[in-house]
Order: structure tokens, then C-alpha cells, then sequence
């Protein structure tokens, strides 16, 4: 639109310095010259719109890809986000998981401990029960064969 402005201004200036000039006092291959060179100079200024015209469409377009990718890019990191929130809640789970087959180790430890130390025990007392019927065993044998 600018440009339009500056270009419609330039011709309407060149149309009134070609109106005020005194045309006899020039050839007609001048004047010819003169108004080729106007309309090739609009002719450049067009193209020169047109060239800007498209690599503003260009930047529209690379704007609209950029926002595109972007947009993508932003739905990848939410799904990312979600994947690791649910995986961070998993790792709790499991080490709340852990904690708790944690103690029961430490419990079933302990009843181990207590059960070794029971069957010691008792094998001590089974092996003083043996001790004390081999020697009553003895004790009658040796009485009744003497007697």
C-alpha cells in the first residue's frame, strides 16, 4: 500500500512537470525517451513491490511453520511431561513398596535370630536328656548285674 502512495505520487509529480514544460522546445524521440523512462520507472518500482510483496508472503509462511512447530514441539514436551509424572509416581510406589519389604526383612531377620537361638538351646537340652539317660542306663545296668 506504501508503495502504491509513493508511486502514484511520483507520476502524478512527473505528469505535471511534463504538462508545465514547453513541449516545442523538444524533439518528439525526447519526449518519447522521457515517457519511456517514466513508465520503465514504474515498471521497476512494481516490480520491486511485487518482489517485496512475495518475501513478505515468504516470512508469513516460514512465521506460520515456525508457529506450527512450535505448537508441536510444545504438545511433545506436555506429553513428556505427563510420561515422567506418571513414571515418578510409579518410583514412589515403589519405594514406598520397598520401604515396607524393607521391614519385613528386618522383622523376619529377627524371628530367625530367635529361632536359632531356640534350636542351640534345644539341642543343648536334648544333648543333656541323652547325657543324663545314658548314664542312668549305665547306672541300672551296673546295679542290676552286680546284685
Amino acid at each position: 500500500f506504501f508503495w502504491s502512495l509513493v508511486t502514484q505520487d511520483k507520476l502524478e509529480k512527473n505528469v505535471k512537470e511534463i504538462n508545465g514544460t514547453k513541449w516545442h522546445n523538444y524533439s518528439s524521440n525526447e519526449i518519447y525517451l522521457y515517457t519511456g523512462a517514466i513508465i520503465q520507472a514504474s515498471a521497476d518500482q512494481r516490480g520491486r513491490l511485487l518482489m517485496s510483496s512475495e518475501r513478505l508472503n515468504q516470512s508469513s509462511d516460514r512465521i506460520r511453520e515456525s508457529r506450527r512447530t512450535m505448537l508441536e514441539t510444545e504438545e511433545l514436551g506436555v506429553s513428556i511431561l505427563q510420561d515422567l509424572h506418571q513414571q515418578r509416581q510409579s518410583l514412589l510406589h515403589a519405594h514406598g513398596t520397598l520401604h515396607g519389604v524393607d521391614d519385613n526383612i528386618s522383622r523376619s531377620k529377627k524371628i530367625l535370630t530367635n529361632m536359632s537361638r531356640r534350636m542351640s538351646r534345644n539341642k543343648w537340652i536334648i544333648g543333656s536328656i541323652i547325657a543324663i539317660l545314658i548314664v542312668a542306663i549305665i547306672l541300672i545296668l551296673y546295679f542290676k548285674l552286680t546284685h
